[in-house]
């Protein structure tokens, strides 16, 4: 098992996430998941991965 998370979108959201958080750490979790869904088109499953990853983080 890989620790890369599948799908081209949700790699792409995992690093938009990650560059937004170097500039900006105090940024809401729930609201940074809720955008990456709506900007890369995330399903339920993809948004809970994220959810896990910033928790992780």
């Amino acid at each position: 098992m890989s620790i890369q998370p599948e799908g081209e979108n949700l790699r792409k959201a995992v690093k938009w996430i990650s560059e937004i958080l170097k500039y900006e750490q105090e940024k809401n979790s729930a609201k940074l998941v809720e955008e990456a869904c709506l900007k890369f088109d995330l399903t339920p499953i993809d948004a809970e991965y994220l959810s896990n990853f910033l928790k992780n983080k």
